[in-house]
């Protein structure tokens, strides 16, 4: 196993993307391609990806705009960009997919994304239904309320018009993730939902590239993105025949505690999808790549992309 960097320029044409591989020894089975959550970075992935690559996949990231080190400065962490951010966002996920579909070109290619990831993937296909992917994966997502989502979307869009775009919203951030970490007070730290893992959750917390207020506009991007992957219209043009994996820690607050998962696993059941799973793992809680039991978690990914590309 070898990791790799990589990078090219983001779909806002001044930006560069920063990419990680981790490579298999031999001939790949397949690619996995990883969306990452808000207020993360690729970094975070480094054992999830180690890990797959010893089972012979390509797995493969990119920092997110604003995220990591696709930033000019530290000024652009929590901010996309000043108009479409969140499509543009998708648009690098789809130059990664398509570098990385060329590079492997004859291999099964999968898409999982994380969190604020999650609805990224899920914004993907139906942006992409004719990509080719050979499944996706959608963890620590959730069905959020609409009335949440529009009272966010006129919020962030008023302190846009008052404050400028890259002003950091207080308030954005406490509505969006403030009622977090209440299921597990009096807690030892204020991020204790992420994981089980107290050493991940206190690296989590010394690091500077997970500890920034999001922008009002990248506020305003997430939350209309969020409210996209419930249109109708856009539902409709999902592949049926996509295969979809949904994980999630039963404890997970993104998720209400596995009714938000269990909402959004039955929107794309009744839709029609044909292969459809979920799995809510007892007592884990967001991050479940960085759970205690990852290595439960990855054995049953596992599993799910081998019976998938064999197929």
């Amino acid at each position: 196993m070898r990791t790799e960097k990589d990078s090219f320029i983001s779909a806002d044409k001044q930006t560069e993307i920063n990419v990680l591989y981790w490579l298999p020894q031999g001939s790949p089975k397949g690619v996995l391609q990883i969306s990452h959550g808000m207020r993360e970075f690729v970094e975070r992935y480094d054992e999830m990806g180690r890990w797959f690559a010893g089972q012979g996949y390509v797995v493969t990231a990119n920092d997110h705009l604003g995220h990591g080190a696709s930033i000019k400065s530290e000024e652009d962490w929590g901010f996309f960009t000043a108009e479409d951010g969140w499509g543009k966002v998708l648009e690098d996920m789809h130059t990664l997919r398509t570098r990385t579909k060329n590079r492997y070109p004859e291999v099964p290619y999968f898409l999982a994304g994380h969190s604020m990831g999650s609805f990224l993937v899920r914004n993907y296909i139906f942006r992409w239904p004719d990509d080719g992917l050979s499944g996706a994966i959608i963890v620590g997502t959730g069905q959020m309320p609409d009335l949440l989502l529009r009272g966010g979307t006129c919020i962030a869009k008023r302190q846009i018009s008052s404050k400028g775009g890259r002003f950091r919203s207080p308030f954005l951030s406490k509505m969006a993730l403030g009622k977090n970490n209440k299921a597990f007070e009096p807690g030892r730290t204020t991020n204790d939902w992420l994981t089980r893992d107290e050493e991940i959750v206190d690296k989590y917390n010394a690091d500077t590239r997970n500890n920034f207020i999001f922008t009002a506009q990248a506020f305003y991007d997430f939350f209309t993105g969020i409210q996209s992957v419930s249109k109708k219209s856009n539902l409709a043009r999902i592949d049926k025949e996509l295969p979809l994996l949904f994980l999630s820690g039963e404890r997970d607050p993104v998720g209400n505690m596995g009714k938000g998962v269990r909402k959004a696993f039955n929107i794309y059941r009744d839709l029609g999808c044909q292969d459809i799973e979920m799995k809510l793992y007892p007592d884990a809680r967001h991050e479940i790549f960085n759970e205690i039991n990852r290595e439960e978690v990855f054995s049953d990914l596992l599993s799910w992309l081998e019976k998938r590309s064999d197929s």
